[in-house]
């Protein structure tokens, strides 16, 4: 850990949770996930090809399960999977896919005792990961996967009090190493103008320059290949209500203030800090996303098997709303750039959001080796694979004598993996989890081991049992759709 929180503290906060989502329809899950970390629970295959949507031609698939708190993500020279985990002190590594099953071959922890990294990049024969108070680097073997030498911090002493203490790193055409660091507040006049800014650095950390100010939250950037620019997104201020002001993506050049906290999104000045005479300086955005929708990630395709209109475009994780009466983003889009500089918003994979149920959080996006985009989720604690021209449709089957015997025949197979979805967060989130597992490896604790219930119950049964089930397990108070999707679950797990 790295602070400890006192009880009466912990009461503090749980007291102003409840009030706060008592007057907004949002869970105190995604708030203490916001303030916190921590997830969801990686969902399942059958959950992923039943919620998740792509365009036409593309496919999603479960590339990698239980990676805690994944947040940037980067391939190496051979195929492996980087993966920053701020709240678990550590990188790790996703070992490439070599036997072609769409899945990493394995994960393990490449360097560990970090002090909340939040992104890597290479440079030359070096790895090069920020924590949220500096930036380090050590020898990388692309090959074997592995460091050589000692890991040696490069840039220290960097801002990380307050709120948006992740910092993100990237190399440009320049060489020069480029540093996002974001506001130490809501809306304030910082005192370190290191903060609510870019900084770029020479590679040995030499040379500190601010390159561009008034960035509130600019936690994803890349460089265009049209213009060869530095396009960043931004998190727009809070407590302005639900639909103000927009989030941001930046064309961000050197010298330039980007308005806050003085000006929000297209040239409006904030109630709290405006100052008219920063209005005429305040470079706006190119782009404006939906207020709140907290984009994060954000990387320029390059990516061969992808149809035209993706070549020049940029994919973005929109990591979703938290403060807002009712949930939005929770998504990665598409941005196509148009010839006048404005880009067109294009949904790219949804579904982690649907009618309030939440199953993951978009953190970050890459280019794989495979022609394949790999989307990152810090709540669902996963790795997705969303490819073209390719299926990934290895659900594990449904068992026609399973079905049979349970009274699930009348359904057809797309109607029964909905319903397993529906029924699988519903375990989730209606407090099954508090006495009951489903994988051996969490069967700890006194927690009952679920499984084979399908060859002890059928739909009917388990519906009575619902009603008066064995002590001290209590009635389960569900309306009949709920009752039918939680059954339809219990009765897939073998």
């Amino acid at each position: 850990m790295f602070w400890k929180i006192s009880t009466g503290l912990l009461v503090v906060i749980a007291i102003g949770l409840f009030a706060f989502t008592r007057t907004i329809d949002v869970t105190p899950g995604i708030i203490i996930h916001s303030l916190f970390g921590g997830g969801g629970g990686t969902p399942s295959q059958q959950t992923v090809q039943s919620r998740l949507k792509t365009p036409e031609g593309f496919s999603v698939g479960l590339y990698a399960s239980n990676v805690v708190n994944a947040r940037v993500i980067m391939f190496t020279r051979s195929g492996d999977l980087l993966v920053a985990q701020p709240r678990q002190s550590k990188v790790s590594i996703l070992v490439r896919d070599a036997d072609g099953d769409g899945k990493t071959d394995g994960q393990r922890v490449l360097l560990d005792y970090l002090y909340r990294p939040t992104s890597m990049d290479f440079f030359e024969d070096y790895l090069y990961v920020s924590e949220s108070n500096a930036v380090g680097r050590i020898a990388f073997d692309h090959e074997s996967g592995e460091t050589i030498g000692e890991y040696e911090r490069i840039i220290t002493g960097l801002g990380d009090e307050g709120n948006h203490w992740t910092k993100t790193i990237r190399f440009g055409p320049d060489g020069l190493l480029y540093l996002s660091s974001g506001s130490t507040c809501n809306v304030c006049n910082e005192t370190d103008d290191q903060r609510a800014a870019i900084t770029r650095y020479n590679a040995d950390g030499s040379g500190e320059e601010r390159f561009a100010t008034g960035l509130r939250n600019a936690v994803g950037f890349d460089w265009a290949p049209f213009d060869n620019q530095i396009y960043a997104t931004d998190n727009g201020r809070d407590l302005l209500g639900d639909d103000f002001p927009p989030c941001e993506l930046n064309k961000v050049e050197q010298g330039k203030f980007y308005g806050w906290p003085n000006v929000n999104g297209f040239g409006d000045l904030d109630p709290d800090f405006g100052d008219e005479s920063r209005l005429d300086e305040a470079t706006s955005p190119v782009h404006g996303f939906r207020p709140h929708n907290a984009p994060l990630g954000i990387r320029f395709i390059d990516l061969a098997a992808f149809p035209d209109e993706y070549q020049d475009s940029a994919l973005t994780a929109l990591h979703g709303s938290w403060n807002r009466s009712s949930y939005d983003g929770y998504k990665v889009v598409s941005l196509h750039h148009n010839s006048d500089g404005s880009f067109e918003e294009k949904d790219f994979l949804t579904g982690f959001e649907k009618d309030g149920n939440i199953i993951g959080r978009p953190a970050d996006v890459t280019g794989g080796p495979d022609d394949c985009a790999y989307i990152s989720d810090d709540y669902g604690m996963a790795i997705y694979r969303v490819c073209f021209g390719i299926e990934q449709d290895d659900i594990a089957a449904i068992s026609a004598s399973v079905i049979q015997k349970t009274g699930l025949e009348g359904f057809d197979t797309a109607t029964l993996l909905e319903l397993q979805s529906d029924g699988q967060q519903l375990f989730r989130t209606r407090g099954c989890l508090g006495c009951h597992v489903v994988s051996p490896e969490d069967a700890r604790f006194g927690l009952r081991l679920l499984k084979s219930i399908n060859s002890r119950y059928t739909l009917d049964s388990l519906s009575a049992f619902f009603k008066t089930p064995t002590p001290p397990m209590p009635p389960v108070r569900l309306n009949e759709e709920d009752q039918l999707a939680l059954s339809a679950y219990l009765l897939s797990i073998e």
